[in-house]
């Protein structure tokens, strides 16, 4: 009976397992996609919820299934299905985390798949962000700059020069107006760095940091020079020496330090674009808050991205079908759809231009503004990335910040440290 049980169970999960691969095909002939989508605002989650539905209306013989995903656990959680055979047809991601997935061949070279239409329409700089080796991995579509969400009432009060993407301020500037607006309790600005690498690698482009850098023969060493220091330095100095940064929010998110904006004991917070969203949900009534650009370094206001990224997995048995869906949900309407719902911008030249994203309100002209100024973040190509920023990145900057270790230490464990964890992965 015991083995009888087993079997029976055995059959249900075998069952389970096939009607949960990618790309299946009713006995009617009709295709079925599974797309991951890892939207979470709420409007997020509607825009693309409409366009599968539209899709799926004018597309009867193609049906495409809407997976709620999570951005907490999206690496682990692909790194299984991928190896378990169970991988959605499309999967939504970031740039930043395909390097391993490319290489280990568990998603699709779309070169060839995808519509001129759309490889037209995005700049080669974001189509740097999904290429590894001679293949495209994604479809770069949804990006955000690195800006200061600011009290704008005081910032008025204050008299300080009020920087424009023309004319930001430098980081040498950036850190004497924070000194000038910080006293009695309050601070010129809360860096909210729970997760320190990406904020500090991508704004450190800014003054010409770089730190991967490639040899000719292909492999990637860990360089900490001058324009790498600059960011951290700044960072570091207005905490510890200027006292225009509390300690207390280094450790934390980004909504963490919401509370005390708005309660008016921080003149800034450096945060993603998106986080507008937030801020507009949760001001207090009468808050006035305006978008600035992050500081400029001797690069102007490049900075890195990892734009959001759509994929098909390369065992997807309907590639072509998939590589439609993905023409129709990015046609420049719909990506600006998508971006209007993740209070984020797109990376299509056509999708750029909607009025739409021009507007001053909730500064949206600011960060559009900003878009020809983005480019790959240091490590979208570099393999062994995600140990790296755990194991040596992230551990060493918290220490620098907080004044545990000094600007030698960290430059010895990112480089030192740091190569002999990328070194396993370039064997």
């Amino acid at each position: 009976m015991m083995r009888t049980r087993l079997l029976a169970a055995l059959a249900a999960a075998l069952l389970l397992l096939a009607g949960c691969s990618s790309g299946a095909t009713r006995d009617d002939g009709r295709i079925t996609l599974r797309f991951q989508s890892l939207a979470w605002q709420q409007e997020s989650v509607a825009a693309t919820k409409d366009l599968v539905r539209e899709w799926n209306a004018a597309h009867p013989e193609v049906r495409v299934e809407y997976v709620q995903g999570s951005w907490d656990s999206v690496h682990d959680q692909l790194l299984t299905a991928f190896e378990g055979g169970e991988a959605p047809d499309i999967v939504h991601d970031a740039s930043d985390d395909l390097a391993d997935f490319a290489y280990g061949g568990y998603l699709a070279d779309l070169t060839g798949l995808l519509p001129e239409r759309l490889t037209s329409d995005i700049p080669r700089r974001s189509w740097e962000t999904v290429t590894f080796g001679d293949g495209v991995y994604g479809v770069p579509f949804l990006q955000e700059p690195r800006v200061l969400i600011a009290n704008a009432a005081w910032l008025k009060k204050s008299g300080v020069r009020i920087p424009t993407p023309g004319r930001p301020w430098s980081w040498a500037e950036f850190r004497q107006v924070t000194e000038r607006l910080s006293g009695d309790g309050k601070y010129g600005v809360a860096w909210p760095l729970k997760e320190p690498v990406s904020a500090t690698l991508n704004l450190s482009l800014t003054a010409g940091g770089r730190l991967f850098h490639r040899g000719p023969d292909g492999k990637v060493t860990v360089r900490f020079e001058a324009g790498d220091e600059v960011v951290p330095r700044t960072v570091h100095d207005q905490v510890g020496t200027d006292r225009s940064a509390p300690a207390s929010t280094l450790g934390s998110g980004g909504s963490d330090t919401l509370p005390g904006f708005f309660a008016g004991r921080y003149a800034m917070v450096p945060l993603g674009f998106s986080y507008r969203q937030q801020i507009a949900q949760q001001a207090p009534e009468g808050f006035e808050w305006q978008v600035l650009p992050a500081p400029a370094g001797r690069a102007g206001l490049t900075q890195g991205v990892s734009p959001q990224t759509l994929s098909i997995a390369e065992d997807s048995p309907h590639k072509e079908e998939a590589a439609a869906f993905l023409d129709f949900l990015l046609r420049p309407r719909n990506m600006v759809r998508l971006a209007l719902g993740d209070w984020m911008l797109p990376t299509g030249t056509q999708a750029l231009k909607d009025p739409a994203l021009h507007t001053r309100e909730h500064g949206w002209a600011t960060g559009t503004a900003l878009a020809r100024h983005l480019r790959p973040a240091p490590a979208q190509s570099v393999r062994g990335y995600p140990e790296w920023k755990d194991k040596v990145a992230t551990p060493a900057l918290q220490e620098y910040y907080s004044g545990a270790i000094g600007l030698p230490e960290l430059r010895e464990r990112l480089e030192e440290d740091g190569n002999l964890v990328l070194a396993r992965y370039q064997r």
